[in-house]
């Protein structure tokens, strides 16, 4: 059975399989920000974008990072380092809108 999830996986060992699967909750994660914005807009009547987007954005985000590190892949980690970036400051000028209503 091991051999065969390594070899469906192309992993060579439970390290490998755990980081795998770590990339795969953080995909998971990173997909769950469309369905919440598909509801929110499906709510709203139009389309827009909640906060809870940004935070799946960074949560999974952070695993995909932190994936792509452990892979070695430097494209994959300039990609998830700059889409870090923009999701804080998303997060951060939602904040200061909210400070500026209040």
């Amino acid at each position: 059975m091991d051999h065969a999830l390594f070899a469906f996986l192309n992993v060579d060992s439970w390290a490998e399989f755990t980081w795998v699967i770590v990339g795969l909750l953080g995909q998971l994660s990173f997909s769950a920000r469309f369905i919440v914005q598909w509801i929110a807009s499906e709510r709203a009547g139009r389309s827009t974008v909640p906060t809870a987007f940004w935070y799946f954005s960074i949560g999974g985000g952070l695993i995909l990072l932190s994936y792509a590190i452990y892979r070695a892949d430097p494209v994959f980690i300039l990609g998830q380092s700059m889409g870090l970036f923009i999701y804080l400051r998303n997060l951060w000028l939602i904040r200061k809108e909210k400070a500026a209503n209040a």
